[in-house]
């Protein structure tokens, strides 16, 4: 007996197997048939929305024609106006309450429960009419140093601003204070080891550490403010809304006019969320080891695949 084994190969059977070449390996994605058939269903709800429209006994000449009307771009214009600035008094507001909701001070922040408590609980177009309306109460406005008819300070401009406003900070308020809340406590405690007094420590360590929390659902008040500016028009705010119905009043064209009004609001309101979205990505660096892709990079790798499945 041998008491060595021979291990050569004795035939075709013991042959090592053939290696292959990694160059000519080639990976074939996988077709996500699902996709492409929710994709054709989509085009084609899509597809007989569109027909039904067309169809329809709609005058798209005066859509198009009254796109650019002046006194549409007039309001639209005052739309922006009063969103911005209602979202800038909401903010402001928003910021203050929720400092004074977080105090230890009772008094202040039972203040500010019942402000949130007010204005979060009544409907935003109860409160323009009430402001618009204050005459009936308080016919003169008398500050002492300051008197005039509540009529002729009470212009639709102030009545919007603070039905708007004022509604908008109680929202702002709790959004404020769950960034507020969302700052370890260890930063508080460290900057007032550092002799930071509470004003300094809100101002250059919590809420800069907070807006990480806080600009995604501002971004969505400043969107849905776009919106329910269109309320206004109870207190005769001359927005976009009430223009184009003062010229579908002229013009005998009402579905016309507020399809040109939804034009403008869905322009307005894909603005603003492309400005929300690179907002967003600004202050979430830091927070993610990589970035999300930006809609351009989606598209991209989206038509890379594409070719990469016609291949």
């Amino acid at each position: 007996m041998t008491d060595k084994l021979d291990k050569t190969p004795s035939g075709p059977a013991d042959a090592a197997p053939e290696q292959v070449p990694p160059d000519i390996i080639r990976a074939i994605p996988v077709r996500h048939y699902g996709r492409w058939i929710s994709a054709v269903v989509v085009v084609a709800v899509l597809g007989a929305l569109g027909y039904a429209f067309a169809q329809g006994n709609v005058r798209w000449a005066t859509v198009t024609d009254k796109l650019f009307d002046s006194s549409i771009l007039a309001g639209l214009w005052h739309t922006v106006l009063i969103s911005v600035v209602s979202m800038a008094v909401g903010l402001a507001l928003g910021v203050l309450f929720a400092v004074m909701r977080l105090s230890k001070n009772p008094v202040t922040s039972s203040v500010a429960w019942l402000y949130i408590w007010f204005f979060r609980g009544t409907p935003v177009y109860v409160q323009l009419l009430i402001w618009f309306n204050l005459a009936l109460i308080f016919p003169i406005l008398n500050l002492g140093f300051y008197k005039d008819y509540m009529t002729a300070v009470m212009t639709p401009f102030l009545a919007a601003l603070l039905g708007l406003g004022l509604n908008e900070g109680a929202y702002m308020a709790e959004i404020v204070r769950a960034g507020i809340q969302s700052v370890d406590e260890g930063q508080t405690e460290a900057s007032h080891a550092l002799g930071m007094t509470q004003m300094q420590t809100m101002r250059r360590v919590v809420l800069p550490q907070s807006m990480r929390v806080i600009i995604p659902p501002t971004g969505n008040e400043f969107i849905n403010m776009l919106k329910t500016s269109s309320l206004v028009v109870a207190v005769q705010y001359q927005d976009l809304l009430r223009s184009a119905q003062d010229v579908a009043a002229t013009s005998f064209a009402v579905m016309e006019m507020l399809f040109v009004a939804s034009i403008w609001y869905l322009a307005l309101t894909s603005v603003f969320s492309v400005g929300q979205y690179y907002l967003e990505r600004r202050f979430a660096r830091g927070s993610l080891r990589a970035l999300p892709p930006t809609p351009l990079e989606r598209i991209k790798s989206n038509l890379l695949s594409l070719s990469n499945w016609r291949r």
